[in-house]
């Protein structure tokens, strides 16, 4: 597995993994497929210094994605970001989010992050369980905060202290 940040060119395949997941229903708040140019400002609000979005490679195939972004976008919180982590469809549930976490982990310090949070609807069971694998704990739960297929959903925030 090799880590690299993202490029613009990258952005088409981050948008069809990103978009993989939105009928499923688990794993993001997005109603319908987004297209490339929705997603530009998001991409551009990444840096390799402190918000890396990094490409995910087996064999220089591109099999997903990591991003971290500011929380709450308030200088007293610039010391935590929340990770977002996608996986292409064949290598979800293959152990590939926990090396991704991992490295992220790793990362945190050099990027000046001491606190990690993930955003996680209650019924992706198979995040939490990633997320707790690594040590990560409920902090809040909002409760149906989001409106998926006409159904409620949980909004669970885990949270780890990565650095002191």
């Amino acid at each position: 597995m090799q880590f690299r940040f993202a490029t613009i060119n990258d952005l088409p395949v981050i948008v069809d993994i990103y978009n993989s997941t939105i009928p499923s229903n688990l794993t993001t708040a997005d109603t319908e497929f987004v297209t490339v140019n929705d997603k530009l400002i998001w991409f551009n609000e990444h840096n390799s210094l402190k918000r890396p979005l990094w490409i995910v490679e087996i064999n220089n195939c591109i099999i997903g994605w990591i991003s971290l972004q500011d929380f709450y976008g308030r200088p007293a919180y610039n010391g935590t970001a929340e990770i977002s982590i996608y996986l292409e469809e064949n290598y979800r549930n293959k152990g590939f989010g926990k090396k991704m976490l991992s490295f992220t982990i790793e990362q945190c310090n050099k990027l000046d992050i001491h606190t990690l949070l993930a955003f996680i609807f209650q019924q992706n069971e198979a995040s939490i369980r990633l997320f707790k694998s690594a040590g990560f704990e409920d902090w809040a739960l909002l409760k149906e905060v989001a409106l998926l297929n006409s159904t409620f959903a949980n909004l669970i925030i885990l949270g780890k202290k990565v650095t002191q």
